[in-house]
């Protein structure tokens, strides 16, 4: 057997189930890749190894006992540090909240544990999941950004340090984390899984999702935090039709991104697709300046309280935006909600026609440095308009990282979105 830590959660949750592997194998196989590659990514913001081996060690007896909690039983999971835990430290990135213990779980945490879950840590996120990079680096080239605000639980996914971790999109966050680190992201249809003990920023995106090594391990995550049955990938998957959106946004891919998605439609019509181009109402275009009056305006009153009595303990980055974000009226922000609702009936008329929409998930590749955490652009859209979006590795970009595409479906077709994810990076990856 491959060591414990590289295996994906689907075949891990077999191995368990079959006796061949304990979740106290898995879960110390993950410490020890843990300690020996975290002093250089930086992934994880709070550790306690004698915990998450205590939780193995008790998974391992319930099973024994014939006690199976549901399909996460035994499986480590990382979760990003904006998110409460009652047994581990949860700070949000800021010293603000140093060393702060939450009286409970938030309800995604208490869902995941439900189903048999084990918390291996916090992972790290930028200041309060904002734009302020954090320490973390990519682990596909160190001297590289894993992108923000999820990035440890991005890293660490990749990294083989814990095969699932919590991730949150206000913006971008868990769509550009997963392209920049070649992983698979899944961002549910908006409040799909509970956000009750998240710190919050802008309740209209914020969305809970999920970082896994590939489609079928986040399905298995998504399916036991949402409810949905579980797509069975080990059959074969119907060619989806497909309708290739290029977004308002396209004139800031990098030339390799737009040189790899303009041969993809190729690739996919010759294993059997129906690809066509989607050209949808240039309303359209105005969803980008609607997310950020949305954004901004729900922030700055999200975060009063470290507005207020904190602003000198908040980096530059966010504390300007908290500032300028006074000059959005209440009317605008309800101008730019109404966008939202008109641009949704626009894109569910787009939909009619093909099953999924694929777009790039980022602009290109993890820019150099920690500083720049890359561009909201190509997702930012697909966050308002609150529908499932799965972003899948799919290129090689010139620096040899990894570059991506997002699979979208409509509001509340999740299961289509994965399916159709998982055939399509089959595709891409032949």
């Amino acid at each position: 057997m491959q060591d414990p830590n590289t295996l994906g959660a689907v075949e891990a949750a077999a191995l368990m189930a079959s006796g061949a592997l304990t979740s106290e194998q898995l879960v110390l196989a993950c410490l020890e890749r843990i300690h020996a590659r975290d002093p250089d990514v930086l992934a994880w913001a709070c550790i306690d190894p004698a915990l998450a081996l205590g939780e193995a060690r008790t998974r391992d007896r319930e099973r024994s006992e014939g006690h199976v909690r549901g399909p996460l039983h035994g499986l480590p999971v990382g979760v990003k540090d904006i998110i409460d835990t009652a047994t581990l430290p949860t700070e949000y990135g800021t010293p603000i909240y140093r060393g702060h213990r939450p009286a409970a779980d938030a309800a995604c945490v208490v869902a995941a544990r439900e189903q048999g879950a084990v918390v291996l840590g916090k992972t790290v996120s930028t200041e309060l999941a904002n734009r302020h990079p954090a320490i973390t680096r990519n682990p596909r080239n160190l001297a590289h950004t894993p992108g923000g605000s999820s990035s440890g639980s991005a890293a660490a996914v990749a990294d083989c340090m814990v095969p699932l971790a919590f991730a949150t999109q206000t913006g971008g966050s868990l769509v550009r984390r997963a392209a920049y680190c070649g992983i698979a992201g899944y961002k549910p249809t908006y409040n799909s899984i509970n956000g009750a003990g998240i710190k919050l920023l802008a309740p209209s995106l914020d969305t809970v999702g999920v970082h896994a090594r590939d489609v079928p391990d986040a399905a298995l995550f998504g399916a036991a935090l949402i409810g949905f049955d579980m797509p069975d990938f080990d059959r074969p998957i119907a060619p989806p039709r497909i309708a290739v959106y290029r977004t308002p946004q396209w004139s800031l891919a990098e030339p390799s991104m737009m040189a790899a998605f303009d041969a993809m439609p190729a690739r996919l019509r010759a294993a059997g697709a129906v690809v066509s181009e989607l050209e949808l109402p240039a309303a359209m275009d105005a969803l980008i300046d609607a997310s950020n009056v949305v954004n901004d305006y729900e922030t700055r009153r999200s975060l009063a309280f470290e507005r207020v009595h904190h602003l000198d303990r908040l980096s530059p980055t966010l504390g300007d935006k908290l500032s300028q974000a006074v000059r959005w009226t209440r009317t605008r922000y309800l101008d730019a909600l109404r966008t939202a609702d008109e641009c949704r009936r626009m894109l569910e008329d787009g939909l009619r026609g093909c099953d999924v929409l694929v777009t790039p998930s980022a602009e290109g590749e993890a820019p150099r440095g920690l500083e720049n955490i890359g561009r909201t652009a190509f997702h930012q859209m697909w966050t308002l308009l609150h529908v499932p979006s799965v972003a899948i590795p799919a290129f090689t970009g010139q620096a040899g990282l990894p570059m991506g595409v997002q699979v979208i479906a409509a509001r509340g077709e999740d299961v289509r979105a994965l399916e159709a994810a998982h055939w399509i990076q089959q595709v891409l990856r032949a």
